[in-house]
């Protein structure tokens, strides 16, 4: 009778471990499954990997005009804007393809590429109606390169004349101009230079991050453009923004400091969450290993000046536009002056100078 108790006990006891057991299995495996689910994009774990393309339910019907709304803004004072706008003229030309340019291109067009002195759009094919220059190149990842190599002597053959800075971007990257002609506003076009996001991997001096984007002046395009000629630099390699920064060493450009007065990176390889977000990318992710210099997570990782972001999807780029030019805290007639703090510390430092020459 005991034995037949037991027995019994032992069969209760293991039928229900494994109904237990079984539950929390299909619990533990639901609750995994949406934590996959809502992890955060991390993108490929490749500094030069290839972005994917937008999925249907990403993609954007329509462009949006974010200049209706323009009579908010008209008694806005854009002196300097504008004064920069004619003093820095930059061309920008933005790397897309056939396939992207009524999911990506398009939306570019909307928006930030309106502030450029000089927009063109550099695809595998001629379209005359977007519009797109051809450049009798294929597309796919190992032809970025030779896509890049191609778009700057276009622009070089065609446009030299008509900037002093000449900015490459994807369809993918969001980029505020207005900023960028601050920095570009520092420096000579004439001297052989050029400013991105630092990486320092590969090259001695380092080289620009291509999702980022960068901005060749008109004397690193010169050479550029006669380094192919001359056979100073050839297309050796499909990844175009490592490629591109060997070439410029060789060619004696100067990889600029695109960082604000303060330190703070301007140019960024992904888009805003990514780099505000403190633990958003793993401290295993190739980008830790990738920057020139130190790169800081939260909200030290980006200037008030940022110049760039990238991975930015067609609806992100209305986020940015509307967030970057038209919404406004009221009450402030200026956030962040980086002119006037520099000025103030130089001032603090000649003060400290004619303090300790009276001391003395």
């Amino acid at each position: 009778m005991a034995s037949s108790k037991s027995l019994l006990n032992l069969l209760t006891f293991t039928v229900g471990s494994t109904i237990g057991f079984f539950t929390c299995y299909m619990l533990f495996s639901i609750v995994l499954e949406k934590q996959v689910e809502i992890q955060p994009d991390i993108l490929h774990n490749d500094p030069h990997g290839e972005h994917s393309e937008e999925t249907g339910s990403d993609q954007l019907e329509g462009q949006m005009n974010f200049n209706a709304d323009a009579g908010q803004h008209q008694d806005e004072n854009k002196n300097i804007a504008e004064g920069l706008y004619q003093k820095v003229k930059i061309l920008c030309w933005v790397m897309t393809g056939p396939q992207n340019l009524e999911t990506k291109a398009k939306h570019v067009k909307a928006t930030w590429a309106q502030r450029c002195n000089k927009i063109l759009f550099m695809s595998s094919e001629e379209n005359k109606d977007f519009p797109a220059v051809g450049l009798e190149a294929k597309e796919g990842r190992d032809q970025l390169y030779w896509k890049t190599i191609k778009a700057f002597q276009y622009v070089h053959d065609h446009y030299f004349e008509d900037a002093d800075w000449f900015m490459k971007a994807d369809d993918d990257t969001y980029v505020i101009l207005d900023n960028l002609r601050w920095l570009l506003s520092k420096y000579n076009p004439e001297q052989p230079i050029y400013f991105g996001r630092r990486f320092k991997p590969y090259v001695k001096q380092g080289y620009m991050s291509g999702g980022a984007g960068y901005v060749l002046s008109k004397e690193a395009l010169r050479r550029f453009v006669n380094a192919f000629k001359t056979n100073k630099c050839s297309h050796s390699s499909s990844i175009e923004d490592l490629a591109l920064g060997k070439c410029m060493e060789n060619i004696n450009v100067e990889a600029g400091d695109s960082r604000d007065t303060s330190g703070k990176e301007t140019f960024h390889p992904f888009v805003p969450e990514h780099h505000l977000i403190r633990g958003y990318l793993p401290r295993t992710f190739w980008y830790w290993n990738y920057n020139y210099y130190p790169p800081i997570e939260g909200p030290e990782c980006c200037s008030d000046l940022a110049i760039s972001f990238h991975y930015v999807d067609s609806t992100t780029m209305y986020q940015l536009e509307y967030l970057i030019y038209h919404l406004r805290p009221y009450g402030y007639l200026y956030r962040y002056n980086p002119d006037s703090l520099k000025n103030l510390e130089e001032q603090i430092k000649s003060k400290a100078v004619d303090n300790d020459a009276e001391s003395s």
